[in-house]
This record gives C-alpha cells, structure tokens and sequence, in this order.
C-alpha cells in the first residue's frame, strides 16, 4: 500500500482530532517496535474505522517522530495528532468489498436454568 494519502488542511485536522477525542486506543505499540504484526493489525483497524488511536509503551521521545513517519509511509495514512504516548491516524474508509463490516456482538449465555427458560420463553412469543 504506497499510495500516499493528501496532507491533512488544518480544518480537516481540527474536525479530526475533535472525533477522535473520545475513542480509546485500539492497537499498542511496546519494545519490539513496529513488527509486520503490528503493522497489519494497524491497517485491519485502519480498514474497519479510519480513525485510530495508537499507545506507545516505553517508546523514547526522539523515537516517536520516526516512528509515525514509518507507520504513515507504509499503510498510507495521515498522522491527525501526536501528543505524549498516543498517535491518531487516519485514513480514508475503503469502499465495497475491501471494507471490513463490523461483528455483531452476541448476546452472552445465560448463567443459569432460569435465565435460559426465560429467554426460550421470550424467543418463542417472537414468532
């Protein structure tokens, strides 16, 4: 992926960071660096959300810059913000197939025989 994606205007970084103020980081970069792992997680998170939040654990100051320069030549994204321990990415959602649809969550297993005879109970006044 060597696309390069256009810089950000100052408008757009702003509306950006404002969306990304409540997520919570969803990939974490620690002492092995930036591995083909962690790169390819990065990118399925990129794909799913387009905007991300990374931690850095344990990474150096001087480290971080070079850091999001490698993470932003290689998927193609856009560095929104670096402050302190986190980065936030962006990239344009894919469209069509290559988008990852999001996974419905299941509700849990009942705990007990009661809960289960409830919830057959409710399944079955549906149809």
């Amino acid at each position: 992926m060597n696309e390069s994606t256009p810089p950000l205007s100052p408008v757009e970084c702003r509306a950006l960071r404002a969306s990304a103020h409540h997520l919570q980081p969803v990939v974490a970069i620690a002492g092995n660096g930036l591995t083909p792992a962690v790169l390819k997680e990065i990118d399925l998170c990129l794909n799913a959300h387009g905007l991300i939040k990374v931690k850095l654990h344990g990474i150096e100051r001087d480290d971080r810059a070079a850091l999001l320069d490698g993470i932003c030549t290689e998927l193609a994204c856009a560095p929104v913000q670096s402050i302190g321990n986190i980065l936030i990415l962006w990239r344009p959602k894919p469209e069509g197939e290559e988008a990852a649809k999001p996974r419905r969550r299941r509700k849990p297993a009942p705990k007990n025989k009661k809960q289960a005879a409830a919830a057959l109970e409710r399944k079955s006044r549906k149809k």
